[in-house]
Formats: structure tokens, sequence, C-alpha cells
């Protein structure tokens, strides 16, 4: 019984490290610096490289802004419907390859500005 218990709780463990991976070379950004997730944030990739696996996080104040993760049409558009819409003011998004696409779905947010491509290899 209890080297059954063993089992269980080293499954258990083993499982839990397997879901909470990401790859080894994957990096962290934080979209803005420190500045975060604002106006103006559309040029803030340029010059940067991004891979499938990185991670973006947005940080802005609750409430005030939001991350609408949306495709083409929806990013040109400024248009939220079918967008995952992430509200935490600290948001943390993996990057698929090809382009990604965010916006703020706040008012008018978007339509001055506050929306960015990233594009990752």
């Amino acid at each position: 019984m209890k080297g059954s218990v063993v089992a269980i709780l080293a499954t258990t463990m083993v499982l839990f490290m397997l879901v909470n991976l990401k790859p080894a070379d994957a990096a962290t950004f934080t979209v803005g610096d420190a500045g975060g997730w604002t106006f103006g944030v559309n040029s803030w990739p340029a010059g940067k490289s991004f891979s499938a696996g990185d991670v973006l996080v947005f940080n802005y104040p609750q409430g005030l802004h939001n991350v609408a993760v949306v495709d083409a049409a929806g990013y040109n558009a400024c248009d939220t419907a079918g967008a995952t819409i992430l509200t935490s003011g600290h948001d943390q998004v993996t990057l698929a390859k090809g382009a990604n696409y965010f916006i703020c779905g706040v008012g008018a947010h978007c339509r001055a500005n506050m929306k960015m491509t990233v594009n990752a290899s």
C-alpha cells in the first residue's frame, strides 16, 4: 500500500512538470517593456526576433485595457468578435508560428493604435 502511494505521488509530480514544461529555448518578452501594453505599442516588436513558443506578457491596469487575441480581419477592423479576450492586467500569451494579432478591445483604443502584430518564426 505504501509503495503504491509513493508511485502515485511520483507519477503526479512528473505529469505536473510535463504539463507546465515549455520549450527550453522559449523566451519571455514584456510587451512595451517598462511602459507596458498601452497606446502606441504597435512599434514595440520592431527589431525583435520572436519564435513560436515564446511568451508575451501584457502588463496594464486591470479594467483600463484588455488584450484581444484576434485574426488579421479583427486586427484590421478593430473587431473583437470571436476573439479571446484577456483581462487580468498581467496576461501571458504563447506565440504561434506566423502572424499573431493583438488589439485592445476597450472603447476606441484599437483605433487609437493600441494594437500590435508579432511575427514568430
